[in-house]
């Protein structure tokens, strides 16, 4: 009996960036489910974080490249031939191509061929993260083979992937769940029926995020006053576009004479070294510290050592924008106040002045205003961080957030053992 087998399809793992879907695997895997992940990308990062050495699901990896594994996917043609859905799943695929012309489209197809051909028969279940490339292999796999598919989508895949393909893949799962009411309210504009789509916030892990100490606020009179009293700025999380950052150095370099600061980057990504320049350019590389990606324990480290959060989010050129950014929540369970923009699902979990800070998209006077005025203000440091840590405390406890996950997957084991 395949009872609770679920096959989780992810585009990499494991990703620093990615603490929330390790989390989730961590606790379905607790809650009984017998998880076998299956990545269309191998890592790039060079460490990982204590999470993933707790996970036991099986990992393996499909072709990221056609090329690189012809005879696989060749065998696995050969295999799907038989299938009962096989031709549905080339006609789907030729009504995709025709609209999407790309290379990357046709690997979709035969990563497709491979899950089908070596995975379907292992799971009575398909558990796809993100609504774009993986969801795409999964669902030519489902149709091929006939074992329905689930998706979990976040961000980019929503805001960066046409409609008439959210509409189709929407069409062919059994249920979407999403991490922001933003997200939520636009699919389910493009499902058949809105009931298909279900709100699901990640939570946090708050085992891993333990409240700090109190005497570590108790008497942080630093307001930047003076260089023994230097304010201590932190942002995590990637370099790209959609995090603003760009927008946070011009800002810090608008502080005024006098004023003592230090800025702390943590997270890798493509920008990293353009904003290493600006900040160079800027004058301001040695207020700076780029520290790239690190571990969960050293970002913990980090928060505990740091007086505000900030991050300016953005909508990019692309479209693409974070939906409600976990390091958000992390600062957050941490005592840290924060500093951010009102888009996504952010304003679902910040109020302004209320457990943070809000300032428009954007605008460097009014981020660099808003620095300076909550970093000369211990006591309203002290009260948005300690309204913030409560809310999460909460209302984002993991634990509380996994149970309509954990529901929906039931539902759709048993469903698939009785057909």
């Amino acid at each position: 009996m395949k009872t609770k087998k679920i096959n989780l399809v992810l585009k990499g793992y494991p990703r620093l960036s990615e603490t929330f879907i390790a989390q989730e695997i961590l606790e379905l895997e607790r809650s009984g489910f017998d998880i076998e992940i299956i990545s269309l990308r191998r890592p790039y990062d060079k460490t990982t974080h204590p999470i993933h050495e707790e996970i036991s699901a099986s990992l393996s990896y499909l072709p990221e490249y056609l090329h690189e594994e012809p005879w696989r996917v060749f065998k696995a043609w050969i295999s799907a031939r038989k299938m009962p859905g096989y031709k549905l799943a080339v006609k789907k695929f030729m009504a995709d191509y025709k609209r999407d012309r790309t290379r990357n489209r046709i690997r979709r197809f035969g990563q497709g061929l491979v899950l089908a051909a070596e995975y379907s028969q292992r799971a009575n279940l398909f558990y796809v993260h993100f609504l774009h490339t993986p969801a795409s292999a999964t669902r030519y796999a489902s149709i091929i083979s006939g074992v329905p598919f689930t998706v979990s989508a976040h961000a980019k895949d929503i805001w960066t992937s046409p409609d008439w393909e959210l509409a189709e893949k929407l069409a062919d799962c059994e249920w979407c769940v999403t991490c922001t009411m933003g997200g939520k309210d636009k699919l389910a504009s493009l499902a058949p029926d809105q009931d298909r789509v279900r709100l699901v916030y990640h939570g946090l892990d708050l085992s891993r995020f333990p409240s700090p100490k109190d005497s570590k606020h108790a008497d942080n009179e630093r307001d930047g006053s003076s260089e023994d009293k230097a304010i201590r700025l932190i942002t995590v999380g990637r370099a790209v576009a959609k995090k603003g950052i760009d927008t946070l150095l011009d800002a810090l370099a608008r502080l005024p004479e006098g004023f003592h600061w230090q800025w702390t980057h943590i997270g890798g990504g493509e920008l990293h070294d353009d904003l290493v320049a600006q900040a160079k350019g800027l004058g301001i590389a040695d207020r700076c510290k780029f520290l790239g990606s690190k571990s969960q324990l050293e970002v913990i480290a980090s928060y505990n050592e740091s007086d505000i959060f900030i991050l300016p989010c953005r909508i990019d050129a692309s479209g693409d924008r974070d939906g409600l950014p976990n390091v958000i929540v992390e600062a957050e369970s941490q005592r840290l106040p924060v500093i951010t923009t009102p888009i996504s699902g952010i304003p679902e979990l910040i109020r302004d002045d209320g457990n943070g800070v809000f300032v428009p998209v954007d605008d460097v006077d009014e981020l660099s205003s808003a620095i300076l005025s909550l970093s000369r203000d211990p006591k309203r440091r002290k009260r948005l961080g300690l309204e913030g840590e409560s809310n999460v405390r909460d209302n984002f406890d993991h634990l509380s957030t996994i149970g309509a996950l954990v529901k929906l997957l039931d539902n759709s084991l048993s469903k698939a053992e009785k057909s």
